[in-house]
């Protein structure tokens, strides 16, 4: 058997001679007695090869055990075939310079791992051979070994065997790894050779191997799961694959790239976040994954906000089925984008957060469309909370031009933003943030109005970006007219802000039109929102130009008996912000009898003084105090009967005197639970109206026109409308004021 295998060998070998031992017994006894001394030296020298021939019988068994060698001998059957328990794998594991973290290679090396295995196996037969030879030298006692004819492979035919490279050319790395794919389909683990193989192409070719892998294993199969692991095994080879799997993932539903064989075959975005998930049960990337959270996070969280918001098309639905199908997985794709949300958290080591979540059943919230992008703030604020510097990193993303465009996007996208802007270095990103702040402050969608308010609150207590608010005036005062209380309520709060800044004036133009507009929340059904404007018109006085003076007295001369009455409001705030602000207003006007008495907090002498200063007046007075008649607190609706009680006094002589006692008789008729004033003011009126109905000089105006040539012969009193029409004006001694 053994002449037959080394007769394979002749070309190493050369010619074979006849040995004594092949000769017959009688020609062997024969060339023994007529064998010369000096053959001894010969006959020692034929027993060696012994020795040598099964040192080379050996070596060659083991360069015959190379994969590369029996896929060569055997075909693709065998390659696909298992690997067999006695095979060479385990002698060649115990290699000491075989290891997957070979020293780094330059990219033109063209040293391939096929020749990096010849040249172990070289030197291999090289020190087998010299260890022998001296153990023959000691026991045979042989000085020289150099002339003995040991049988050598030549280093030529050993490459040729290596000829195919293991790591092939860029046009062959998609069919290398569709190879890999095939022959792990039969194989329940990856060799140390396969895996050095996936390893090298997915450092060298890492779009190559990910694009090939996606389209031939979408729904990640059980060898695909197996190279994925591979990858995931590897931290640095995890960080050269992540880009192309991100890229992807970005791209909803299908992404195409070419490959460089020229396969340009879309492939799914959930197929990478699926190859993603296999990655993330591997405890080796957590390196690499730590390096790219932030981007990894948007992505599943656009994929969670995409799958829940709008519904999957025909075949995005059929390949998640077979996904679902094959790996278990819950049949609706965001309950899936969850569930890797939560695995890239856990990778992080930041259960804290997956568990503050679950406490608070934050993670159902985002499964729903109504609810998601408020669940999405909530995570955001948990991670700020605990991880602020990964939150930056992730609003730094988030403010990068999207080359997507999805309107279900921007709003959860918008209220992580906003949750985390406290954070955020402005000096950086700030005309990023406040350009996109303005772009939903026009918004027709509540939800993004409110989400950018909030983010100008936040933007406004810097003072390099309170400067730049200016262009938003307009859009924030035609807010403060808003049916919705919270978004007239943070408008207030991004003006109130802005004016903290002691070095920001307001314009003479700006000045008038925002107290205008805050003079008409004075009587807002919120609590808040009278507060909040109360304070602000106060502020207003303090900054105000020189220029803008002379416009605000009448604005501010109107605000007089509004602010009187609710400082008898319920809410001690709110009645002590008109208490501060009327005194303000009194200094500003000049009005030194009105500011004496609100000092000394004698409020019940504040409105006589008010109508005695300017008697002219008293039927405009009236009438803005009719208003509080219908207010649900009974301390207001009290102070406004007294007023007009006292009002009515000045009216007497006045032509529009019937016409305004009138309307109050109306108003406080309403009432369905009057006080004892209420019923006594009620008398009083009546009683007066009747008297001007009897006089014949004062009749009440039948119509629109009458009124109108009643009121120009009226001193001191310039209406252009009846009492509570939309044309009604006035002209007061007060707003006279030099």
């Amino acid at each position: 058997m053994a002449g037959r295998f080394l007769g394979l060998f002749r070309v190493f070998r050369g010619k074979k001679k006849k040995s004594p031992e092949a000769a017959p017994p009688q020609q062997r006894e024969n060339l023994e007695q007529f064998q010369p001394p000096e053959d001894d030296a010969a006959l020692d020298r034929t027993q060696e090869k012994k020795p040598a021939r099964g040192r080379f019988r050996k070596t060659l068994k083991t360069f015959w055990k190379f994969p590369c060698i029996r896929r060569r001998k055997t075909g693709s059957a065998a390659a696909e075939g298992p690997a067999e328990p006695g095979s060479g794998l385990t002698e060649l594991q115990a290699e000491p310079d075989v290891s997957p973290d070979l020293p780094e290679r330059s990219e033109n090396s063209d040293t391939s791992v096929t020749e990096t295995r010849t040249k172990i196996l070289l030197t291999s037969m090289t020190e087998d051979v010299d260890i022998t030879n001296a153990k023959t030298r000691d026991t045979q006692g042989i000085a020289n070994t150099d002339t003995m004819p040991s049988p050598t492979l030549s280093q030529e035919l050993i490459f040729d065997y290596f000829k195919d490279p293991c790591v092939p050319s860029q046009q062959q790395v998609p069919a290398k790894v569709k190879n890999i794919h095939q022959r792990l389909m039969s194989q329940v683990t990856v060799d140390v050779w396969l895996k050095n193989d996936i390893l090298r192409l997915a450092e060298e070719h890492p779009a190559d191997l990910v694009l090939t892998l996606l389209r031939c294993a979408p729904a990640c199969d059980r060898a695909a799961a197996m190279m994925w692991r591979t990858i995931g095994s590897s931290s640095p080879t995890v960080e050269k694959v992540l880009p192309t799997l991100l890229c992807v993932m970005e791209n909803w539903p299908l992404h195409s790239m070419c490959t460089s064989d020229g396969d340009n075959e879309e492939v799914f975005a959930l197929a990478a976040t699926l190859g993603l998930w296999v990655i993330l049960q591997v405890p080796e990337c957590q390196e690499a994954i730590n390096l790219y959270s932030p981007r990894l996070f948007v992505a599943l969280l656009f994929h969670l906000v995409i799958t829940t918001q709008q519904i999957p098309s025909v075949e995005v639905a059929t390949f998640w089925r077979a996904c679902w199908q094959a790996h278990h997985l819950h049949c609706k794709p965001n309950r899936f984008a969850v569930q890797a949300i939560k695995a890239l958290l856990c990778r992080l080591q930041w259960d804290h957060v997956v568990l503050a979540m679950e406490r608070k059943r934050d993670w159902d919230m985002l499964l729903r469309a109504d609810t998601q992008h408020v669940a999405v703030g909530l995570l955001a604020r948990v991670l700020c909370h605990v991880l602020d510097p990964f939150c930056s990193r992730i609003a730094f993303r988030l403010l990068q031009p999207q080359s997507r465009e999805e309107p279900c996007w921007d709003l959860p996208s918008l209220a992580f933003l906003v949750e985390v802007l406290g954070g955020l270095d402005l000096s950086e990103c700030g005309d990023s943030v406040l350009e996109m702040m303005s772009r939903y402050l026009r918004s027709e969608c509540r939800e993004r109005r409110r989400l950018a308010l909030r983010g100008l609150v936040v933007l406004t207590k810097d003072p390099s970006m309170a400067r730049r608010m200016y262009p938003l005036s307009q859009s924030l005062l035609e807010l403060l007219g808003d049916a919705d209380g919270e978004v007239v309520s943070m408008s207030l709060r991004v003006f109130t802000n802005v004016l903290q800044h002691k070095d920001i004036l307001v314009s003479s133009t700006t000045a008038p039109k925002l107290a205008e507009a805050l003079l008409l929340l004075f009587d807002h059904d919120s609590s808040y929102v009278r507060l909040l404007s109360i304070l602000l018109f106060d502020k207003i006085m303090n900054f105000l130009v020189d220029e803008g003076e002379k416009p605000m007295k009448k604005i501010l001369c109107q605000s007089l008996l509004p602010l009187f009455l609710h400082c008898h409001e319920d809410n001690q705030r709110v009645a002590n912000a008109s208490r501060e602000t009327l005194l303000g207003v009194a200094e500003f006007l000049k009005k030194r009898n009105l500011k004496k008495l609100l000092k000394k907090e004698q409020l019940s002498k504040f409105a006589e003084c008010l109508l005695a200063e300017d008697s002219s007046s008293a039927a405009e007075h009236l009438r803005r105090a009719l208003p509080y008649l219908q207010s649900p607190q009974e301390p207001l609706r009290e102070a406004a009967v007294r007023f007009m009680g006292m009002a009515g006094r000045y009216l007497k002589g006045q032509p529009v005197e019937l016409h305004v006692l009138t309307q109050a008789l109306e108003a406080m008729s309403e009432d369905d639970s009057p006080s004892s004033t209420n019923l006594e003011i009620q008398e009083i009126f009546g009683q007066r109206c009747a008297e001007l109905r009897s006089s014949a000089g004062f009749t009440e105006p039948r119509s629109q026109e009458e009124y109108q040539e009643t009121v120009k012969r009226a001193p001191g009193l310039n209406v252009t409308g009846a009492p509570g029409t939309p044309d009604a004006g006035h002209s007061c001694a007060c707003c006279k004021l030099p």
